[in-house]
């Protein structure tokens, strides 16, 4: 396992998190429809299905460009508010990392990070106001804490397992942002769809 990531790797896992949204649409738009306006997992597998395009077409020698490409096309492709919060990711993300072929373990994690605050800016929300921050941030600490005295594989492992905690802990929470708030009360007892596509995106970086 090296301790790099390249932009082969870096392309792998947005075709990764693609195949996986797709697996996961109706899902998706399951958790979706109970609180939101049931199109996550039609609009993220849209989304991805046209950052794969893109990239195939056009492919990246440098890690910026590639995250560019993922993050303007999203923006570009995608309605609800999924699109700008993950294109904004991306775009944050590829800006943070540079015009690099490669990135170490802890140049992913300052991309990373610089992709949360992005989202953070963005979408006003805050840990425990059930989204997907709440998948996120729990993702990225886990990440910096074993990739201090790990190598990047287990430190990705580590983010993608608290990805998923984050995500299931999002049940019983009362969403505060976003369309899921005009349910008040009535949004517990429902895992957040944003939370469940950042848990696909951890999952997907650690497997790539």
């Amino acid at each position: 396992m090296t301790n790099t990531i390249t932009v082969d790797t870096l392309t792998r896992w947005l075709t990764g998190f693609a195949d996986r949204v797709a697996e996961q649409r109706e899902y998706l738009t399951e958790l979706d429809s109970a609180i939101g306006d049931a199109d996550h997992g039609a609009n993220m597998a849209r989304g991805m299905a046209a950052v794969v395009e893109k990239a195939g077409q056009d492919p990246a020698t440098t890690a910026d460009a590639l995250l560019k490409t993922a993050g303007m096309t999203l923006v570009s492709s995608v309605g609800g508010a999924s699109g700008p919060l993950y294109g904004t990711f991306f775009l944050r993300m590829g800006a943070s990392a540079g015009a690099v072929t490669e990135l170490d373990a802890a140049a992913l994690g300052a991309a990373l990070r610089a992709g949360y605050e992005g989202i953070l800016q963005r979408g006003k929300a805050e840990p425990g106001d059930k989204t997907m921050v709440d998948a996120m941030l729990p993702a990225l600490d886990a990440y910096d804490a074993a990739a201090a005295s790990g190598s990047l594989g287990d430190a990705l492992a580590a983010a993608s397992a608290a990805a998923a905690k984050g995500r299931d802990a999002t049940e019983p929470l009362v969403a505060r942002k976003g369309r899921a708030s005009y349910l008040g009360e009535r949004s517990a007892g429902h895992i957040d769809p944003g939370s469940a596509s950042t848990a696909l995106l951890f999952e997907a970086l650690a497997a790539a």
